[in-house]
């Protein structure tokens, strides 16, 4: 009679075994165990940390998101199953920098040679293959650089702007109407204030807002501040969020926010977003979202404290 074969026992590694195989230096996994509750080490005979083989493996994921530039407040305490969600659009991301091509260039070559249908397609296969939000961070932001200094320069035509806008657009509100609505706080009413016609930064943010979970709302662009009030009542909004640019005087976009603020509900925060003067004239109550990656930052700050920033 054969005896019955068992498999070995999980492999258990020590601290320097972990440091070792993930690049992850020791202080670090002691630090991140006391902030995140993550990793959990059991301890072994003589009270050494011992890390079993799953939380091994997810320090290796999180080890490559970490070089792929996401910050470890973000993902060390997700389960492996959501960093690989994580992981896929990062992959997408490196493998499309392995080519050797600059995606946004060619897509303002394609603008430029007037060839709307290649355009399409080509910044439709780059939302595929990234995802949203690498989509908008790795093809729509440097594009929109080029596009805006390609105006400057007179190397695109008014049209061809236009055509660029109106494509980009159409895709970003497709790929918004594909996100499952959430019933998670906070509520965010999203538009413009008068005079300020672009509406490619609020879409932008707005993908940035559902991705995290949160309820929007959007007026589209060119909103007066009384119907953004009464906007606010009705729907019973948290957060009021406006893209601005360079369209307006900056001496009349920090007058209408600055009587919006004083006309909101004090539980309700403003966030303002884009190119305007706010970090030369602090306006009380006002959230300045420099950059669309401090959006996840700032909602999670918002789940914990809400009404902390109006």
């Amino acid at each position: 009679m054969t005896s019955p074969v068992h498999d070995p026992p999980p492999r258990n590694a020590s601290i320097a075994d972990v440091e070792r195989e993930t690049g992850l230096s020791k202080d670090t996994l002691r630090v991140w165990e006391r902030r995140y509750g993550f990793p959990a080490p059991a301890r072994d005979l003589n009270d050494e940390r011992v890390y079993p083989e799953d939380q091994v493996q997810r320090l290796r994921v999180i080890r490559r998101l970490l070089d792929a530039g996401l910050r470890p407040g973000k993902i060390v305490g997700l389960p492996l199953e959501q960093l690989s969600a994580v992981v896929a659009p990062v992959r997408a991301s490196e493998a499309i920098a392995a080519d050797g091509v600059d995606w946004p260039r060619r897509a303002l070559e394609l603008i430029q040679a007037h060839r709307a249908a290649e355009f399409r397609h080509l910044l439709a296969q780059l939302l595929l293959q990234l995802g949203l939000r690498q989509f908008i961070l790795d093809v729509i932001v440097p594009l929109n650089a080029l596009v805006g200094n390609a105006w400057l320069q007179g190397s695109i035509e008014i049209f061809e702007e236009h055509l660029y806008t109106a494509q980009v657009q159409n895709l970003l509100q497709h790929a918004l109407g594909s996100i499952p609505p959430s019933s998670l706080a906070p509520r965010v009413l999203l538009t413009t204030l008068p005079g300020e016609e672009h509406q490619l930064g609020m879409l932008m943010a707005h993908a940035f807002f559902a991705i995290e979970g949160a309820q929007c709302i959007s007026l589209g662009t060119q909103t007066p501040p009384s119907d953004i009030l009464k906007a606010v009542n009705a729907h019973q909004m948290d957060i009021v969020g406006l893209s601005c640019t360079a369209a307006n005087s900056p001496r009349a976009t920090l007058a209408q926010l600055s009587a919006l603020r004083e006309n909101l509900d004090g539980r309700v925060e403003l966030w303002v977003g884009g190119n305007v003067a706010l970090d030369q004239h602090k306006i009380a109550g006002i959230r300045r979202v420099a950059s669309l990656t401090e959006i996840p930052a700032a909602l999670a700050r918002w789940r914990t404290n809400p009404g902390s920033w109006a």
